[in-house]
């Protein structure tokens, strides 16, 4: 999959984007770029853009899809996105792809995939479930990946741990279902276009695996 340097990656919270993305630019000189991380750096240095999205964002309104596109341009045209790039939560609709592409054509790039991570529903449960904090300090931990010592009871401070209404089964299914229906048209579109790679858990642990040893 390294010789496709120019990537989207698209997949339910919890599917493991953020993990496979850490370990690859680990390995490799992708630049990992998220929206968040963008829109929070424009309004920052203060740009045109950041003072129109801080605009909006100060009067409770969402920034439009072509005020976001614009900075993932700019993003695009910095040093460390050279020898390539991971865009992670954008697009996430057919207009943001339309968006996307006329800029990449007008850097005279291109995509070479958009990679889904397809999990099952019930490890993504799991996943998005299984968060828990401590009410003292806030430390956070996974009752699947980063449990305390001792159940209940934060490792750092020893205050109580708590499971916030955002992690709950119900919060989590919503999440779920809104990422299905908003990104299948997504999905569907790019697999059109002859650019979707899907990588399912399986594939997805011996990936991890490959580039942890230095393999991939």
């Amino acid at each position: 999959m390294i010789s496709k340097r120019n990537l989207i990656f698209i997949g339910a919270p919890g599917a493991g984007k953020g993990t496979f993305s850490a370990l690859l630019t680990r390995e490799y000189p992708l630049a990992h770029i998220s929206t968040g991380d963008i829109l929070r750096g424009e309004i920052k240095r203060d740009t045109e853009l950041g003072r129109q999205a801080a605009g909006l964002m100060k009067e409770g309104k969402l920034v439009p899809d072509q005020v976001v596109a614009g900075m993932v341009r700019n993003r695009l045209t910095e040093k460390d996105c050279e020898y390539g790039f991971i865009l992670d939560g954008f697009p996430r609709t057919i207009g943001q792809a339309e968006l996307l592409e006329e800029a990449l054509k007008s850097l005279a790039r291109k995509l070479d995939a958009v990679v889904y991570f397809k999990v099952d529903d019930d490890i993504i449960l799991q996943r998005l479930t299984a968060r828990i904090s401590c009410k003292n300090c806030g430390e956070i931990y996974n009752k699947l990946f980063l449990p305390p010592k001792q159940d209940g009871v934060c490792d750092k401070c020893g205050g109580e741990l708590f499971q916030r209404p955002d992690d709950s089964l119900e919060t989590a299914t919503e999440r779920l279902k809104v990422f299905y229906a908003n990104t299948q048209p997504l999905i569907d579109y790019y697999a059109a276009k002859g650019l979707l790679l899907t990588i399912t858990e399986l594939e997805m642990n011996a990936a991890l695996a490959q580039l942890k040893a230095g393999l991939a």
